[in-house]
C-alpha cells in the first residue's frame, strides 16, 4: 500500500467522523471497529512475525532499529517477544539469595 492509497483510508474514516447526524455516526463508527476487531488479531500476528524476521534470533536488526523501520515504539517489538517461545527472552529468574 503506498501513501497515496493510506491518505485514501484516511479521508474516509474522516468522512465518518464528519457525518453530521450523530446516531447515523456512531452506527457507522461501530460498524468500522467491529470490523477492524476481526482483524487485529491477524495483522498484530503478521507484525509480530515480520518483527521476529527482522530480529532474525539475534543475528539481525535491533529491536530499535526494527521499530525505526516499521515506524512503530520499541515497546511494541519488545512485546513481540514477550509470550513467543524460543526468542531466548523466557529464563528462569535469579533464585533469591537467602538473607544470612
Amino acid at each position: 500500500m503506498d501513501s497515496e492509497e493510506v491518505r485514501r483510508v484516511a479521508d474516509a474514516l474522516e468522512a465518518v467522523e464528519r457525518i453530521e447526524d450523530r446516531e447515523e455516526r456512531v452506527r457507522a463508527k461501530s460498524q468500522i471497529m467491529a470490523a477492524q476487531v476481526a482483524r487485529n488479531k491477524e495483522w498484530a500476528a503478521e507484525r509480530n512475525e515480520l518483527i521476529r524476521e527482522l530480529w532474525d534470533g539475534g543475528n539481525g536488526l535491533s529491536y530499535r532499529k526494527i521499530a525505526d523501520r516499521l515506524g512503530i515504539k520499541l515497546a511494541t517489538v519488545q512485546d513481540a517477544f514477550r509470550d513467543y517461545k524460543g526468542s531466548g527472552t523466557h529464563r528462569p529468574r535469579a533464585p533469591k539469595k537467602s538473607e544470612e
